[in-house]
């Protein structure tokens, strides 16, 4: 791997990490949408940006050709988790649970790793059971002191875990696998729109604004980490996925001021070191199944 290559591909990886853990910022500007319209604009304008790259780059017969049989039955599961977790994860900006959110996101790549072992027989090392048992403790304590809507954290991190094991197996690329998942959402996205409560775009040009741009916000962070995941070590992205949560927490904490109580603390603490074992876990040889 080349060093421009290597340089790249961190620079598109920090960029999509960086404006996912902003993604709150943005949520926030449309608190006085309902989370399913704005799920459901997401899933259009996702569409209609992805189709036209689609249309440009000439890429929809392969398109069409790799989503079928059980490809296409993977990617309907894919779509429904990943419509899940935007959904989550929308309403718990718009209703004030950031700091539950990031903690959703600290925990996924544990997530992973369990899923990986449990489900596809991976196996790993020492250090990284470590790790899963040592998130596992963090969240029972959550649970056990009450300490928020935990709920939360655990649909991000099990919805995401689970969308990314069914893209691991289905033998279609990144580009391709958003733009037919966003295909097969679009219809309940319309009925949304359409049967749901009063829709709110139209009322005033900055929300349509924000709607709209609501494709390109979902479409460009996930095309970049795709590009960064092309040139890099997954060693590296591993440690790159942890922006993301980390400015969430941060903006949690000291610009939203959502109540970092002594439990939060704890449980973060015990995700955190999960954490680290596992990005050490990570940066050792892996075991050959």
């Amino acid at each position: 791997m080349t060093i421009p290559a290597n340089r790249t591909g961190l620079i598109l990886g920090i960029s999509a990490y960086v404006l996912w853990g902003l993604l709150p910022l943005y949520l926030r500007l449309l608190h006085d949408v309902p989370a399913l319209q704005v799920l459901a604009h997401r899933v259009l304008w996702s569409l209609v940006l992805l189709g036209a790259i689609v249309v440009v780059i000439r890429r929809g017969r392969a398109i069409v050709a790799a989503a079928r049989g059980r490809t296409l039955l993977l990617l309907c599961a894919s779509a429904a988790l990943i419509a899940v977790n935007w959904l989550v994860y929308i309403w718990s900006i718009q209703n004030g649970h950031v700091l539950e959110a990031s903690l959703g996101y600290f925990i996924n790549p544990l997530v992973n790793v369990a899923l990986g072992t449990i489900v596809l027989g991976e196996r790993i090392g020492r250090v990284q059971k470590a790790a899963v048992a040592v998130a596992a403790v963090g969240v029972a304590v959550m649970a056990v002191a009450g300490g928020g809507a935990l709920w939360i954290p655990l649909s991000l991190a099990f919805s995401f875990g689970l969308y990314g094991l069914i893209r691991k197996v289905a033998a279609i690329d990144a580009l391709g696998g958003l733009t037919v998942e966003t295909a097969l959402l679009a219809a309940p996205a319309l009925a949304v729109l359409l049967l749901g409560s009063e829709p709110v775009f139209g009322r005033g040009m900055q929300t349509d604004v924000l709607l709209v741009l609501a494709g390109a916000v979902t479409a460009v962070p996930l095309l970049m980490f795709a590009a960064a995941a092309r040139r890099l070590r997954y060693s590296t992205m591993g440690l790159l996925q942890y922006i993301g949560p980390t400015l969430q927490f941060l903006q949690a904490v000291l610009l939203f001021r959502e109540p970092l109580r002594p439990v939060h603390i704890v449980t973060f603490a015990l995700i955190w070191t999960g954490c680290v074992l596992y990005a050490i876990g990570s940066r050792q040889p892996r075991v050959n199944p």
